[in-house]
């Protein structure tokens, strides 16, 4: 049994210690904002944030998580979570959407620990996300922005 924190609420999963977070948010938890996209932690729809960084929940055994802190898109909130939603929709970075989920939890992970960031600390971040629509320049556009919303 693993009891956990998921989107500010106590949650307990009494399955296969092995099963990947990933499945208890979308199967146990009826959670799918979160996506699965390759199941090796290498294109990051899956994104969460435990314990405030950012997490592969494809390959995160629920296991590891007990005690920890999971935040899903559905309950992302806070300044910098508000200023990408923000500044994502202002120009429209989505094509098909699926990578979104995943790509907002990196960016507001990155303003959170680097209010201003360059296009290189962007490129770092974002590495592991990827778009097939190959919205990064409009990503990139959108981070900045939504840093500058945070400025003042």
């Amino acid at each position: 049994m693993v009891n956990f924190t998921l989107n500010g609420r106590e949650t307990t999963f009494d399955g296969d210690p092995d099963t990947p977070l990933l499945w208890v948010i979308r199967d146990a938890e009826r959670l799918t904002g979160t996506k699965y996209g390759c199941g090796i932690a290498q294109c990051g729809a899956c994104t969460v944030h435990v314990d405030g960084m950012t997490a592969r929940s494809c390959i995160t055994p629920i296991s590891a998580l007990e005690g920890s802190s999971v935040t899903t898109i559905e309950a992302i909130d806070g300044p910098e979570a508000k200023a990408v939603q923000a500044a994502w929709s202002a120009i429209d970075v989505p094509q098909c959407g699926y990578c979104q989920s995943g790509q907002i939890m990196s960016a507001v992970s990155l303003l959170q620990f680097n209010p201003a960031p360059s296009d290189d600390d962007i490129d770092g971040a974002m590495v592991g996300n990827i778009c097939r629509c190959a919205t990064y320049k409009r990503i990139r556009q959108a981070i900045h922005d939504a840093a500058k919303t945070l400025e003042g």
